[in-house]
């Protein structure tokens, strides 16, 4: 059974791991994917300004993600009053089965509970999974991102009235 928790320092070393594995599938897409895959193997620091989420099945991190709630520091592309979701990322074995949109699910729950009116996120058109789930969700397109490594990103706004 799934199990969702919040992130604990010994988890450290396998979301690190397990978001730069959830992201390899893009590899040829990133114009320096040496420098985006060593920011990617530091997720766990976004401890240090949000809340890392993590999804177990069978006793094992499957997923991950962010959540950098209200007030907190981000990306000057998002209004520092809004939550938002950063670095979901899913074991590749694991996909379909739910795990972005439970981690996203609690995203929205703790927005909720932070008394936001909305969440953002940012995310490309390369990652047609997450930005179809997102879409479903009630995300949309508000603006244009600045590209990372010569990807386009866009940032994405849910209502949550």
């Amino acid at each position: 059974m799934m199990q969702i928790r919040d992130f604990q320092s010994d988890d450290t070393d396998v979301v690190n791991e397990l978001a730069f594995t959830a992201f390899t599938q893009f590899e040829n897409e990133y114009a320096d994917w040496n420098a985006f895959s060593q920011n990617l193997r530091k997720m766990s620091l976004l401890a240090s300004t949000g809340e890392i989420i993590v999804a177990i099945d069978d006793g094992r991190i499957v997923g991950a993600v962010a959540y950098v709630g209200p007030g907190k520091p981000k990306a000057n592309f998002f209004d520092p009053a809004w939550p938002i979701i950063r670095m979901l990322v899913v074991a590749p074995d694991k996909r379909g089965k739910g795990i972005g949109r439970l981690l996203t699910d609690e995203c929205i729950r703790r927005a909720k509970r932070d008394k936001a009116n909305s969440i953002a996120l940012h995310t490309s058109p390369i990652m047609k999974n997450a930005l179809s789930m997102y879409l479903r969700m009630g995300f949309a397109l508000l603006t244009e991102a600045p590209p990372i490594h010569g990807v386009q990103y866009g940032v994405y706004i849910k209502s949550l009235n």
